[in-house]
Formats: structure tokens, sequence, C-alpha cells
């Protein structure tokens, strides 16, 4: 928390020194843990690109403190708890020692590649709290190495884990370790980042004994009660700021996977004095294709939207959404039944938080932004290592533009909104684990949408396979509903893909198990954020530091910007911009 908000909300609280100590304790606490898990893990996609996230929790499974991490996970572990404890019948019946696994989508709200480790924290034989992660396992015994682009059932997806008990008072349960671990293609780095997961409930675990013992417990829990009252206080006065109304927005993505017609999101976001309602009626139904998701996790993505608007500068504590409503009906995309397939979860829930700022924007414009890139982007490599004859399955989301805001111009090339601090892999580390090469990497020229505030550019990235044979999968999204601008900016580049198979060229963004051989290329192009006000008000200078860094060219200057540089050196003529303005702004 900033200090001035701290020093604002101090009067609310007993003992605020003895608080914010507390607070970060927790905090730091959390960022212990997470680092355990990455270093500890088996697979690049934890430890280097950190697609995981931890959180501690009180017996109440109300979140004390959280890591950096994938949001879209923070914002339902707790939810997973409590579906855990509702599982087993009661917290009565949780041991010391005990650690659950689950990963079943409809429960969850993830694909099942995403494995979520809950363990019960006990202090002096009284259950005080929880600490729980979950990570992203290569694989989980899919149709297709890792996951599929075209399933259309859950059963295609992988082995499906209801909450279940890995450890029992401390002693592993090796018979069900080893029936999960032996439907993964890649059993040894299963177990491994298993017990990774297991090692960081554990180090949170000492973590929260530690802090009881140097303030007692009952000191502690009256620090967490005035800390969740300062967050839900903060939600409150923001939300009360807003102007009483309905304020709506939709969108579409491109297709489910396995049909061309493309998917609605339709947001109606209701502020009334304290409370706001997200209202998901009349977005799709459940598709046959992957894109659908699990209610919990749609819930998450509200709260990750409400948080990207509502006081982002204070961190997330179990007592905010207090005033937050989410409605979904059944069956829908958001609230996926069985037997949807749920892979690609994600897609419709980069596009959720978007929409949420754009209803919102005309009574938050400080607060607003254009629309980012909007998806993972996933690019997928599986087959056999010639330089160690074992298997390989590369997984990677590739990061794109944000959208320009009141203050600044969009970041580019920054991971999308659901996935927070999530990495793309390095290429020392990529040519170094798997049979390719990088061609090329950089930013993508004028992708960004144009604007006062411009959006942020999207990535060029290109790869050359280096084995005998290899399986392309591709999920590339947003080319329908590319990421929009506010305030009179201007819309983004949508995402491309080319690929180079001997003489042939294909332009593809959605591919399962497409053969390539040593040599094929591809060249992936993310999309940019949208732009923020009218580009004519840009000042002439922003435009042209822009084109002599290679982020637009001379023609972007003039037809998006209006603004003529000489074309004999690298200068503004300042006149005819005038003119090219005033003739042609719209």
């Amino acid at each position: 928390m900033d200090a001035q908000t701290a020093v604002k909300t101090s009067q609310f609280l007993e003992n605020p020194i003895t608080t914010e100590i507390i607070r970060n304790a927790f905090i730091s606490a959390a960022h212990e843990m997470n680092a355990s898990l990455a270093r500890s893990s088996f697979s690049p996609i934890i430890y280097e690109m950190k697609d995981c996230s931890v959180g501690i929790f009180n017996k109440n499974a109300e979140l004390l403190g959280q890591s950096a991490g994938l949001p879209i996970f923070l914002g339902n572990l707790d939810e997973c708890i409590k579906i855990n404890t509702e599982y087993i019948g009661g917290v009565e019946n949780y041991q010391q020692g005990d650690v659950y696994i689950m990963n079943d989508s409809y429960l969850t709200g993830t694909h099942l590649n995403d494995i979520t480790v809950i363990s019960p924290v006990f202090y002096n034989d009284e259950l005080v709290g929880f600490t729980a992660n979950r990570a992203h396992w290569l694989d989980v015994g899919a149709q297709d190495p890792g996951f599929s682009m075209d399933a259309t059932e859950i059963y295609q997806e992988g082995v499906r884990i209801p909450p279940t008990k890995i450890y029992d008072a401390g002693k592993p349960r090796k018979d069900v370790i080893n029936l999960i671990i032996t439907n993964s293609r890649f059993s040894e780095a299963a177990l491994g980042d298993l017990n990774a997961q297991i090692a960081a409930c554990r180090t949170g675990e000492k973590r929260y004994h530690e802090i009881i013992s140097r303030f007692g417990l009952e000191k502690v829990n009256r620090s967490i009660s005035d800390i969740f009252k300062q967050s839900e206080i903060l939600d409150r006065e923001k939300i009360a700021s807003i102007a009483d109304g309905v304020y709506e927005a939709e969108g579409c993505l491109d297709n489910d996977g396995v049909s061309n017609e493309p998917v609605k999101v339709k947001v109606k976001v209701s502020v009334q004095g304290e409370n706001i309602t997200i209202d998901l009626t009349g977005s799709n139904d459940q598709v046959r294709g992957m894109t659908n998701c699990g209610l919990a996790q749609t819930i998450s993505a509200c709260r990750v939207a409400f948080k990207q608007l509502i006081s982002p500068e204070a961190p997330v504590t179990g007592g905010n959404f207090k005033t937050l409503n989410v409605v979904v009906p059944e069956r829908t995309i958001f609230s996926a039944q069985q037997p949807a397939a749920c892979v690609w979860y994600f897609s419709a829930l980069g596009l959720l938080i978007d929409l949420v700022v754009q209803a919102l924007s005309p009574a938050l414009k400080e607060n607003s932004a254009g629309a980012h890139y909007g998806d993972s982007m996933i690019i997928t490599f599986a087959g056999v290592d010639p330089r160690r004859n074992t298997p390989f399955l590369n997984v990677e989301a590739t990061a794109g533009g944000w959208g320009g805001f009141a203050a600044n111009d969009g970041q580019s090339g920054l991971i999308n909104n659901v996935n927070g601090d999530f990495k793309n892999l390095p290429i020392e580390v990529l040519e170094d684990k798997y049979p390719f090469k990088v061609t090329t990497y950089g930013f993508r020229p004028n992708s960004g949408g144009a604007g006062k505030n411009r959006g942020g550019l999207g990535l060029v990235r290109g790869y050359e396979v280096a084995a005998d044979e290899a399986s392309l999968y591709l999920w590339f999204e947003r080319s329908k509903t590319p990421a929009w601008g506010l305030f009179e900016g201007r819309e983004a580049y949508a995402p491309e893909v080319t690929i180079y198979s001997g003489e042939q060229e294909e332009n593809a963004l959605k591919i399962n198990a497409k053969a390539m051989k040593n040599g094929d290329k591809v060249i992936v192009k993310t999309g940019g954020g949208g732009g923020f006000g009218h580009p004519f008000d840009r000042e002439i200078h922003r435009v042209l530091d822009d084109v002599i860094d290679g982020y637009i060219d001379r023609q972007a200057a003039l037809e998006q910007y209006g603004v003529v540089i000489k074309a004999d050196a690298l200068e503004v003529d300042e006149q005819q911009t005038i003119n090219y303005r005033q003739t042609n702004r719209n």
C-alpha cells in the first residue's frame, strides 16, 4: 500500500504500525513461497516463465498475502480452498500436514494443466489458515502433448482431478501421487513440479508460524481484521465516487477453435452507491470448442477488472470485493458445465476485462486505458530433440501492446492482463532447452493504435525448427476485435502468424499438430494496444521521436498523426503539419 493511502485509512486501525508490519510480513512470506516454488520446480514454464501464483489465507480462506504472479489465478485460490473444504465435509476434517491437489476445470475455473495445491496451517493444534498455490504443468495426458487446439470435450484435455488428498497428516499417499504423475508425458517433471508446490506451501506455513510466534495469535487476528476493514473502506469510497448508472460494452472472440463462428462477450456494469455489479447476461452460450471457462475463474477475472480500476495502488486482501457482485447465467462460456472443453478459458476473460474498462471509461476516464492486445497468443512446438534424443514440449505465451491511457502511452511488449508476472522465454533458454533458432525478435512498427497517447507496440518473433520432425500448435486471438481506442483513439493492429514450410507459405492463427521439418520457419506478430485521445492532439515532438525510434514510419506519422516530416531530414515541417491537421481532422 502506498504511503498516502496508508495514512488516509490509518484512522480506522487500532494500531496502524503493528498492522502495517503484519500486513507486509504476510506479503513477504508469500514472496518467499513464490521464490521457493520457482527455484525448486523442474519445468521452464514455471522457473523461467513464472506460470504460477501463491497465496496465504486465514482460516476463513480470506487472503492475507500474495506475491507477484498471475492475477487470474490469485483471484480464485480462495474459492478453491472453500471448494476443497466443502468437498471434505468441513474444516474439522483437516489435519496438520495434509496436502490436497485439484485441477477440475468446473471447480477451479482454469484448464486441467493448472494444478492447485492446498495445505492447512495449524498452530498449537488450532487451524489458523491455509497456504495455496497453482502452477502450470507441461502435460496432464491430453490427446496432444501439452494441450490441444481442437478439443471438443474435457475428456480430451487430460486427467481431471477433483479435490484429492496427497499427503495425509504429513505422510505422502504415494499410490495417489503415482497415479497422477503417470498420466503425464513428462512424469519426472510433473513429480518435480508437484514437490516444488508442496515445498512452497511448507515455506508459507513456516513463515505463518513465525508471524504468530512474534506477535501472538490474538494480535495477528486483530490486525487481519483491521487490514480487511481498511481494504473494504477504500473499495466503498472509490465506488461511491462513480456516478450511479448502467454501463455496457460488448465484443467477440474470433471463434472457439472448431468453428468459424465468433464468440460473443457482453458486459453490463451497474453502479449504485457503494455497490457494483458485473452482469455477463447476453454472453455466448457454452460452445463446442475450448473457449469455455469455469465460474470460479470468471469471478476472478471480474475481480481483476475491478482492481484495475478501483484502488489499484493498494494490495489485494480478504477485505476487497465485498461490494462486487458477479451475475453469470448457467451454461455460458463463463459458467461451463460438463462436458465442455476449457483449454482456452482465458481468451474470453482477457476480453471481458478490457470490456469492463471500456464500459466504465466514461465515468473513470483518468483510470481507463485503450484495450490491450488481448490474449496469451500461444505458440507450441512438440517433437524429439535430436541433440538429446528426448521428447520436448515448448509452450510459449507471447507479449504485445497495452492501451494508451490518460497519463502516457501504453506499454510495449508486455504480457496480457490475465497473466501479470508471466514472462516470455528468453532466447538463450529457448535455444538451449529446445531445438530451435530464434531468427528475429523485436517491436512491430506501427502496431500500436494511434492516439494523443499511443498504444503500445506488439512484437515480432521468428522461429526456425532445428529438429527432423516437430509439430506446431497455435492459438492466436482477437483479430476480429483488435485492441480498440478510447476517446477518439484508434484501434491497433491485429495478430498475424506466417508459416514457411519449404516453398509453401501459410497464414493461420489457430493450428493443431501441423507437421514441421528441419529448416521450417514461423513468424509471429502480436497486436498492439489501442490509442487514447485523438491522434492529432499528440505533441509533434513525440511523433518525431516515435519515427526516430522506429516505433512508427513516416507514412504513419502523416496518415495517423497528421505530422509532415521533411523528405531530406528527420525534422518536422511545422507549418505543413498545422495545415494538414486543420484540413484532415475527423
